[in-house]
């Protein structure tokens, strides 16, 4: 396991991959051929569901199909593992979210955050985004990490695990380019006059992201390259340039 600090969240959330039930359904999607095998079969999207979720309102289930334009909110203790075209989503528990439509049905323009934290791995597109009330983050094919924080006046933690987003908070804007983890807060109010601010790698691992990319057929940067940098939240995998959140 990569190390990692927790904030508000508990060891527990963190290591869901490594479940029996996980490994299986993780299993299953590989053999039955992924994200094209369940369009084609018209087979459930939903990889894993353990505990409570709701699809637009009514009770979710392990058969459920869950489309762009739905709304998705998982309860306590509960975690959610699902695909829609080239892209994969972990719900961690009293998340809240919803996946817009893009161009196509299987193609998410939008994830809008609500409330909870998501770990989300997309493959190469053009025009989507997360929104969340105080950040959005311009997706061009990334692995990422968000977490809302509605006890801190709806306070974005944001990870650009690895590739290159455009972000917007309050009257801020960057491009963020990272090989490992490059991390942010979206802040409510600006603190010295910034509403992007530098932060440190929390609440998610590595082995995460690995997961939800060999379950679209990809690769972190870090499996590319076949080694790992300094989870500090600065984004290189070698020494390099401040978090730009800080220049």
């Amino acid at each position: 396991m990569t190390h990692r600090l927790l904030s508000g969240r508990t060891e527990d959330e963190l290591l869901w991959f490594r479940r029996r039930s996980f490994l299986q359904a993780a299993a299953a999607w590989t053999a039955m051929g992924g994200a094209a095998g369940a369009f084609a079969q018209q087979r459930s999207n939903v990889v894993e569901l353990r505990g409570d979720a709701q699809l637009n309102g009514e009770r979710l289930t392990p058969a459920h199909t869950i489309q762009t334009g739905d709304s998705v909110e998982t309860g306590p203790g509960s975690q959610l593992v699902f695909v829609i075209g080239n892209c994969a989503y972990q719900l961690r528990q009293n998340s809240r979210i919803t996946v817009e439509r893009g161009n196509t049905l299987n193609t998410v323009s939008v994830l809008r955050m609500l409330t909870g934290a998501v770990a989300s791995v997309w493959g190469r597109g053009s025009n989507r985004r997360i929104v969340t009330p105080t950040l959005t983050a311009g997706i061009r094919g990334t692995g990422a990490y968000t977490e809302v924080w509605p006890q801190q006046g709806n306070r974005t933690y944001f990870c650009n695990c690895y590739g290159t987003i455009d972000m917007a908070a309050g009257g801020d804007r960057l491009v963020s380019q990272a090989e490992y983890h490059q991390s942010f807060w979206a802040e409510p109010e600006a603190k010295n006059g910034r509403f992007l601010t530098p932060m440190s790698a929390i609440n998610h691992t590595d082995e995460e992201l690995e997961f939800l990319a060999g379950l679209v057929n990809q690769r972190t940067a870090w499996q590319i390259a076949g080694r790992k940098g300094t989870k500090d939240g600065s984004g290189y995998m070698d020494p390099g340039p401040p978090n730009p959140a800080a220049r």
